[in-house]
């Protein structure tokens, strides 16, 4: 696929969210990557051949305090290569976009991964 209908699918799923959670997501960037970098893998602990489909970097909302300000916007990667050797059709791919947006997205809102596994989010 290429990079553009891979962004496509992005925003797609990011257009598909409720207002009610699209209005948090002031001071957000979403990006697209390749892959994620050896940095990204080692500061996460996971080395090849564990797969890293999204990545949240920020300061989650549940951890900002009144003194939250004049910061960079956290920063949401997808990675594009990853998702595509995951799936094998173009309706598996837009699937696992959706789905790994949503997964970052619920870091942005303090969900961690602990609990995304408890809520069944997997």
């Amino acid at each position: 696929m290429d990079s553009l209908d891979f962004e496509a699918l992005v925003a797609e799923a990011l257009e598909s969210l409720p207002e009610e959670i699209a209005r948090y997501l002031n001071n957000v960037d979403v990006v697209i990557e390749w892959a994620p970098s050896p940095q990204q893998l080692h500061r996460l602990g996971l080395q090849p051949p564990q797969t890293l489909l999204g990545l949240y970097e920020g300061i989650p909302l549940t951890e900002r305090t009144s003194s939250y300000g004049l910061v960079l916007p956290d920063r949401i990667a997808i990675f594009q290569r990853p998702i595509e050797q995951l799936c094998r059709t173009p309706e598996q791919i837009r699937a696992q976009v959706r789905r790994t947006v949503i997964h970052e997205l619920a870091h942005h809102f303090g969900i961690s991964d602990d609990r995304l596994h408890e809520l069944d989010a997997y």
